[in-house]
Order: C-alpha cells, then structure tokens, then sequence
C-alpha cells in the first residue's frame, strides 16, 4: 500500500499541472469503474421491475381467469332449466331455423286448421305482435276451447325468430305447474309464427279487481266481488308459483295484478314470464326488460340484478293491488321520484281496507335489504296463518271507478299496456 502511494505521488511529480495526458491517466479508475457501476445498477433495477410486473400481470389474469369462472358457474347455476340446445340457434336463414324448429317441437305443434277461423279476437299488441284470443278445437266433435295466441309476424328478422322460439322452448321446459299460466302449444311450421297458451275465464286480476269496483256482482253468472280471505287466497298460490320457480333457480322479475290470471274457481296463474327467459338465456346481469318502476325493488331500480327477493318485494305490492281494489302503488309519489322516496326508507301506509295482519305481511317484503325478506316459503307460511283469522264474509269496497289514463299515470304505465277489456265489462 506505501508502494503504490509513492508511485502515485511520483506521477504528481513528474506531470505538470497542464499536461492533460496525466490528468487522464489520473482519474482513468473512475471513468471506468463508475459508469460500470451505474450500468448495473440501473440493469438491476430494470430486471426487479420487469419482475414485480410480469408478476402482477400473472396475478391479475389468474384474477380474471377466476372471475370468469365464478361467473360461468354462478351463470350455470341460475337455472336448473336445460337451455334451448334442442333448437339449431345457429341457422343463418329464418326458413332453415323454422324447418329446425318444427322437428324439435314436434310433440308441441298445432295444425293451424284446429284454430277456427274468424275467432281470432285482439286483446292487445305485445313484444312481438299482436296478442289474440282464439277458439281452439279439443278433439271432441264440436267442442272448443279459448286460447290466447301470441304472435310473430312474417315481417320478423332471424334474431326475432330466434328469440321467439327460444321463449316456446323455455315454456315447454319450465313444465307445469297449477299456478303457472300453461303452454298448450305452437304453430311454426309458417308465418305468422302462434304461441298458444291456455286462456282462463275471468282475464287478468288487474281487470277483475277494476270490476269489483263497479256496481255489478254478476257478469255472464260470474261473481266479481273479493273478500279478505279470498286476497289471502289468491296471495297463496302467486306465492306458491314463486316457490316452483325458486326450485327451478329462476325467478318472476314482474310480481304485478297485471300478470296474474284468475279461472273462475279462483285459481290464480302466474304469467308474463319475459323476464324469467332472458335471465335464463342470458343471465341475470343481462335483463334489460322495463318494468314499471312502482312494482321494483329498491335495488332494481339501483340497477342490480332481479333476484327472487326482489319478486317478494314486489308481491307486497301486489298484495297492496288486491285489498284496494286496484289503486295505483304510491298514488301519492310521482313515478320519478319514488327511489328517493325509497332511499329516505318509507314505505306505503296501510291502506283503510287492509287489517294489520295484511300490513305486516306487506312491511316484511318491503324491508330495504334483501335478506330481511321473507323466502316464498317463508310466504306461504305467513298467509296461512294469517288466512285463518281473516274475514270471508265482508266484500271490499272502493266507491271510485278506475279511469286507466289517470291510472297510467300516476302508476306510470303505458296505457295500451293495460287491458282494455275492462272498459267493456
């Protein structure tokens, strides 16, 4: 070590103070030992971040690999219903996919000669077309049977056809259930495209409750008057119809008067079950049917997915529909302003027709969070017991008729959305 400072001093010595020869040799140490140094620090560095990245891209597909894959399960899920697989969805021309459905609805195929012509009756215009009511031959010599037939006319694009076979096919799947409006079959052979479904004698609960309104017990010998218990009843079997469709992993999505049918035994039937096919071939995050905002959960209106929770709120609703006679849901809350009004936590005020048992069966599905709800089991089981002590003898009365634009209205629904058959009964 003393050799090498006296050697260096030495160099000092000999150089002048000018001569840049010596000024290099110097600090040569320096020039190269220090950009080296630097060099890999910086290819150090460089390689650590490339890592932590590389890594966290691994990461995050390994994430999504798993999201993807709880969604493609929790889409599996949702229906027990197998899907429209049967049906050759990937024909490109509406005629292949017609000749493709009518072999696999075969067993469900109508000839169109059984529906006797000059029958069909509109009720109303529907998602695809006009909705008719039809006299349909039973087999029995001069026997007939009414129908409702949905139809798709032949102006309709292959995604429509599509669309509309893929509902017939979920219908047949769905199978049957006594409180379930029932497929009684189809006609796909040619346009018009008809999915017949079984009609019932006293029309839509909404319609009926209208009438219940007006100063007429009987008409046609059919009674048009509602007890307490018979709301009970009725709130049975829609309830029952949700319990079927919860087993089948599904769910309404448009618990309204509007879609339950009523035969004249009484025997209500769950229908409009538009909502329940997207959900099943589409999934739940999927839905994009409208439905009136006074009928939906607070977390439908807050764009979550519909749910069987969400059909439990909305059976209150309905339940408030059948003790007033068909009044509107919060007359007094504009169609707009009803998720504010939600979000401040209120609720309907017990109507004066509606005894406290009723009421607190209505307060248990409007509880905010879903899982405060009761399940349809749990349902069923509040109407029975409460059924028992409800009064059978007593008709409800409401003295105001209904006029269904004031009613659109306030309810903000589209008036050629509701049936007109009201105004002629």
């Amino acid at each position: 070590m003393a050799g090498d400072v006296k050697r260096f001093t030495r160099m000092l010595l000999e150089c002048n103070s000018n001569d840049k020869l010596c000024v290099v040799r110097e600090y040569q140490t320096e020039v190269i030992v220090v950009p080296a140094l630097l060099v890999g620090f910086f290819v150090i560095l460089l390689t650590v971040i490339l890592w932590l990245h590389c890594r966290g891209l691994r990461t995050k597909r390994e994430g999504s690999s798993a999201s993807e894959q709880q969604v493609n399960d929790r889409n599996q899920q949702e229906s027990s219903l197998p899907k429209n697989q049967y049906i050759q969805m990937s024909e490109t021309t509406v005629e292949n996919l017609l000749n493709s459905a009518s072999l696999t609805l075969k067993e469900l195929e109508i000839p169109r000669e059984k529906l006797l012509p000059g029958t069909l009756q509109v009720i109303k215009h529907g998602r695809y077309g006009s909705i008719y009511r039809a006299e349909l031959e039973t087999g029995n010599p001069g026997k007939t049977t009414t129908v409702i037939l949905k139809a798709l006319q032949d102006l309709a694009g292959l995604q429509e056809v599509k669309d509309f076979l893929g509902r017939i096919k979920f219908h047949q799947n769905l199978g049957h259930h006594e409180n379930l409006a029932e497929l009684v079959g189809c006609c796909v052979d040619r346009f018009p495209l008809y999915m017949i479904m079984e009609d019932v004698s006293l029309g839509d609960l909404l319609t009926f409750l209208w009438t219940c309104r007006k100063d007429v017990m009987t008409t046609n010998g059919i009674p048009y008057d509602l007890t307490e218990r018979q709301v009970y009843e009725v709130g049975q079997q829609v309830a029952a119809a949700l319990a079927y469709l919860e087993q089948k992993k599904l769910f309404h999505g448009d618990i309204a008067a509007r879609n339950v049918l009523l035969q004249s035994s009484f025997t209500a039937k769950l229908c409009g079950l538009g909502l329940a096919y997207e959900a099943h071939a589409k999934g739940a995050s999927s839905v994009t049917g409208m439905v009136p905002v006074k009928w939906q959960a607070p977390e439908r209106l807050l764009k979550k997915p519909p749910s069987i929770k969400a059909d439990i709120w909305s059976f209150g609703i309905l339940l408030y529909e059948m003790i007033t006679l068909g009044a509107p849901p919060y007359p007094e809350v504009p169609p707009s302003d009803i998720l504010p009004y939600l979000q401040r936590r209120n609720i309907m005020k017990q109507p004066s027709s509606c005894q406290q048992a009723m009421y607190n069966i209505m307060k248990s599905c409007w509880q905010w969070n879903a899982t405060d709800r009761p399940s349809p089991a749990d349902l069923i089981e509040l109407l029975q017991k409460a059924v028992k002590t409800s009064n059978d003898h007593a008709v409800l009365q409401v003295p105001e008729l209904v006029v269904p634009e004031l009613y659109a209205n306030v309810a903000g629904v589209a008036v050629d959305s509701l049936v007109s058959e009201y105004t002629v009964l």
